[in-house]
């Protein structure tokens, strides 16, 4: 392959350009691959709609889980580097069509996540008070789209319908104290909404066992270090029978299964809250107080089948929950001008390949769903870069015509896009930690698009 890619087109006078349309972990380590390899000269452009970097890890990862967030200096090394830049506050579709950016770079790499969710489809869903736990996420964590919304969290009892880790983490928050909170990069509009809560119970929702459950142990075993809140499990919802234990091979299920039963053993020691981790229900009706709010929750019991699917049984309860929040799995949005499967919310290739369009790429969960990790974007996004070198050395890239960062910078600036630089970011970053240390805490972010595009670069 080197061979061949020193013969190409490209050259450290006529480096490869590429556009990657998305700055969360996938994009950023998609730029970091490229950077990497040797076989070809490149320069790479990451672009957010967005002015703030890191997608997900600055407003999906739990803001009282800093030690994922340390993945960040990595991504600063990256995003520093001369051979890239960051284009903050830039909208594709709209101040970079796809047209545009075809003329302008040699290989364009989508990268944009998955930001939309999925519904449960049953009655009640659109009533006030249910909502996406991406909306809650995104609401507690600074995301300029949410900020602006009134949370009133009046509710006694919520629930929380799903059970991965985003389902724990809304739950965890919504249990936590203010002083356990204070020591989190929560936004403040949110730790001061969560200061006037009454929310005192909280059900977990999962439709399938205990062992089919798809959260980590680390985080499902916070439930029993909370100041606050006791953990509440049923023993007859996490047993498994002794055939199916024996064929449990996953050691994150096995210890899940360990930590579940000693909760289910405790006695609960009357804190002013609880999580209550139920299994083997499905929510079947949100019920409406006659004025468009929620009352409550319908559930019915299950059993599996010999597949492993959740059954209904017939039998039914009521939850006294006044808020409702679905995390059921993210799902992927399209993109202006490139193609989409709506059915699976990706964008279709083959191992990053967009479908039909040479040169086009795609990385991390809008290429494959949402799934894993934030270190497991690293292969994928290498993989992807991988097959973008492999068509490079094959010849089957078209070089742009006006592939040069200039002609990028007098297109936006013709459209009056105020672009944010990375250098803008790091001002406001530091902005940040230090309004933070002020207050004792770790980060207080700013969370109005408007107000991150008054720091700058001085």
């Amino acid at each position: 392959m080197t061979d061949a890619l020193s013969q190409s087109v490209y050259s450290p006078e006529r480096p490869l350009r590429v556009a990657v349309i998305g700055s969360g972990p996938s994009g950023v380590f998609a730029a970091e691959a490229l950077l990497k390899q040797t076989q070809v000269p490149a320069q790479v452009d990451v672009f957010d709609r967005l002015p703030t970097p890191y997608g997900l890890v600055r407003y999906g990862v739990a803001p009282d889980h800093l030690t994922i967030k340390s993945v960040t200096r990595g991504f600063e090394k990256t995003l520093s580097d001369p051979r890239v830049r960051f284009l903050g506050n830039v909208e594709f579709g709209t101040d970079l069509t796809h047209e545009e950016a075809r003329a302008h770079y040699d290989a364009l790499i989508y990268t944009v996540g998955a930001s939309s969710d999925r519904r449960l489809g049953i009655p009640g869903e659109d009533l006030t008070g249910s909502m996406s736990a991406t909306e809650f996420v995104a609401w507690y964590n600074g995301h300029p789209d949410a900020a602006a919304r009134d949370m009133v969290l009046t509710a006694g009892g919520v629930a929380v319908i799903g059970v991965g880790n985003v389902a724990l983490d809304v739950s965890r928050i919504l249990v936590k104290t203010v002083a356990e909170l204070h020591e989190s990069d929560i936004a403040a509009h949110a730790l001061e909404a969560l200061a006037h809560s009454h929310v005192r119970d909280v059900w977990v929702l999962g439709r399938r066992g205990a062992a089919q459950a798809k959260f980590t142990t680390k985080e499902l075993r916070e439930f029993g270090e909370l100041h606050e809140a006791d953990p509440i499990v049923k023993p007859e919802e996490v047993q498994v029978d002794e055939a199916a234990e024996a064929a449990i091979t996953d050691n994150t299920v096995k210890k899940n299964l360990e930590v579940l039963r000693d909760f289910a053993g405790r006695t609960p020691e009357g804190k002013p809250r609880r999580i209550h981790l139920r299994f083997l229900v499905s929510p079947t009706e949100i019920l409406d107080d006659g004025n468009g709010h929620v009352a409550g929750l319908k559930i019915e019991r299950n059993t599996l089948d010999e597949a492993g699917n959740a059954v209904g049984t017939g039998e039914f309860e009521t939850l006294p929950v006044q808020m409702v929040l679905r995390s059921v799995g993210y799902k992927g949005v399209a993109l202006p001008g490139v193609p989409f499967d709506e059915r699976r919310g990706v964008i279709p290739n083959v191992e990053g390949r967009v479908e039909g369009r040479p040169g086009e790429y795609t990385a991390g969960w809008i290429k494959r769903g949402p799934s894993g990790v934030v270190g497991t974007n690293r292969k994928d996004a290498t993989d992807t870069v991988a097959h973008l070198l492999s068509d490079v050395a094959a010849g089957l890239l078209t070089p742009a015509p006006q592939a040069n960062a200039e002609a990028v910078n007098a297109l936006l600036a013709g459209k009056g896009v105020d672009v944010y630089t990375f250098e803008d970011w790091q001002a406001l970053d530091a902005h940040e930690l230090s309004s933070g240390q002020t207050l004792g805490r770790p980060r207080a972010k700013v969370v109005h698009k408007h107000e991150m595009l008054t720091h700058r670069k001085r």
